[in-house]
């Protein structure tokens, strides 16, 4: 009965029982046949009798298309296996914790010619491009922290910069991984707090540390030991890439960032840092959601509205501004404008801001303009991941790839969008041989990489 009182555990987010492999996918409209590779996107699905505390506490599970000359050759769906299945905390003889004892259901990226199961309180885990778990990843004994579940990999260097963050000092390490794969920089962030920090920014020049109000508090049992904290003092901090660990603190108002849309410099200098922000009443509402508490929403994210945040390193001022009153997370862009100034932004719309079905939702930044798509009542898109097409030359000339299901959890398709046009019909939808929960970030891996 406690199972189907959880609201991450029933209807379309309800976690499968089995792994399966299908063949030879059924496809509507037709698959541009440049996508050749595999779109996996990862997600908590708590193994059956397996009842977690928390919506990022269930088993991390990967789920696979296969597109090559457009056909949809198959999909599967598998665990990454970790000795942590069930997401409970592991602890070595000697009472220190394992850093394998992940969930690994986040994110999934790829560097180096790895691709990395990502949870952020561990090491991250190796599989292989048929889902197959490999084991758990060091990068050869140089990552001594857990792993953020967003890495920003630079589009000129090649280099993923990640970091480690814990609720014990040192409370965040910064890395930095060349493009093959080696960690060339690990450094303890001096001045970094207990907070909750999920994602940062990577600008052409500067590292961005969100340092905000949701900090660790051992009150809280869910298995995320996080509360919003009013006496904490949120801050911004900027970091330069190159030199010794100085970071420059700028004093924001108290709000909450789960994901960034992107960070970079604008034209006088100034650090430009975008994404959806909670405000207190935003984020306690979509937790008691995802901790499954008496009253909670209907749908798992309240009142996060797309924000900016400007900061000067040469007067020290910050200045932030609401760009949107649409409730959205899950945001995304061309991974080659990251860290650069990008025109366009995708994100995934929730029922919220004059909006009573989930979206998707597509951003201007030069006119202004916003778009929706609206996939019909009762269906849910999971985050559109932005790839480029073959020959484009403007920035959205490319596809959206997300995957859908229906809320009251019987069917899941994969669709593939113009991005130039988002409110088009599909370019194609495939047809998925099972149900897929809704789940968390994934990413397209062409043949080529």
């Amino acid at each position: 009965m406690m199972s189907i009182r959880k609201p991450y555990l029933s209807g379309h987010f309800a976690p499968v029982v089995d792994e399966i492999t299908g063949y030879d996918l059924a496809v509507r409209g037709t698959l541009p046949p440049e996508l050749n590779g595999r779109y996996i996107r990862n997600g908590h699905n708590p193994r059956p009798g397996d009842v977690p505390g928390h919506w990022f506490r269930g088993s991390g599970m990967l789920h696979g298309i296969r597109l090559r000359e457009g056909r949809a050759e198959w999909y599967r769906n598998r665990w990454v296996r970790t000795p942590a299945p069930a997401g409970a905390p592991l602890v070595r003889e000697d009472g220190t914790a394992d850093p394998t004892a992940s969930i690994a259901g986040t994110h999934i990226v790829e560097h180096g010619g790895r691709l990395l199961a990502l949870q952020e309180g561990n090491l991250p885990f190796e599989v292989t491009r048929e889902l197959h778990t490999v084991g758990p990843y060091d990068f050869a004994g140089r990552l001594t922290t857990g792993m953020t579940a967003h890495p920003k990999r630079d589009p000129v260097t090649g280099e993923l910069h990640f970091f480690g963050c814990s609720p014990f000092p040192p409370y965040l390490t910064y890395y930095v991984a060349s493009a093959p794969g080696r960690i060339t920089r690990a450094e303890v962030i001096p001045g970094a707090g207990p907070s909750f920090m999920h994602d940062f920014g990577l600008t052409e020049h500067h590292v961005v540390w969100l340092d905000l109000p949701v900090v660790f508090n051992p009150a809280e049992r869910s298995g995320i030991p996080y509360r919003w904290s009013d006496s904490y003092a949120p801050r911004i901090g900027v970091l330069p890439r190159t030199g010794p660990a100085a970071v420059t603190w700028f004093d924001v108002r108290a709000g909450a960032l789960l994901h960034v849309e992107n960070a970079y410099q604008d034209a006088r200098g100034r650090i430009v840092l975008e994404g959806p922000r909670f405000d207190r009443s935003s984020w306690e509402s979509s937790w008691k959601w995802w901790v499954g508490a008496p009253g909670h929403p209907d749908t798992p994210l309240i009142g996060a509205v797309r924000h900016r945040w400007i900061l000067d390193p040469v007067s020290g001022v910050s200045g932030e501004e609401e760009l949107d009153e649409l409730v959205t997370d899950f945001p995304t862009i061309d991974a080659r404008r990251l860290g650069r100034p990008h025109r366009f932004g995708y994100a995934i719309a929730f029922p919220g801001g004059g909006l009573h079905e989930h979206a998707i939702v597509k951003y201007d930044g030069a006119t202004g303009e916003r778009r929706i798509a609206g996939l019909g009542p009762d269906r849910m898109p999971g985050e559109a991941v932005f790839v480029p097409a073959e020959d484009g030359t403007a920035e959205d000339d490319g596809y959206l790839l997300t995957m859908v299901g229906d809320l009251s959890g019987h069917a899941s398709e994969l669709l593939v969008l113009d991005a130039r046009d988002i409110t088009a019909a599909p370019l194609a939808v495939v047809r998925l041989p099972r149900r897929v929960p809704a789940g968390m970030h994934g990413s397209w891996f062409p043949d080529h990489t």
